[in-house]
């Protein structure tokens, strides 16, 4: 089991460049078209329910990535 705190770290870095690499391409894009601000509001709230979705899913598979390895996390 001492691979797992590996293996999460790596995923949460590579998760972070990632995220980071986007939102900085994001933006330059951004200030090089000058959308208008219908476009501007309409791909930030695309973008925020993708982060709720991916949020939601993410909290599914923890629980049953915990459960595949018998953690118990039912509450008392």
């Amino acid at each position: 089991m001492d691979w797992v705190p590996v293996v999460f770290v790596v995923f949460k870095a590579l998760v972070f460049c990632t995220g980071m690499f986007y939102a900085i391409k994001w933006h330059y894009d951004q200030e090089k078209s000058k959308k208008d601000m219908r476009t501007v509001l309409r791909t930030s709230a695309i973008l925020g329910a993708m982060f709720v979705l991916l949020a939601v899913g993410m909290v599914f598979a923890t629980f049953a990535f915990a459960k595949w390895l018998g953690i118990d996390l039912n509450f008392p």
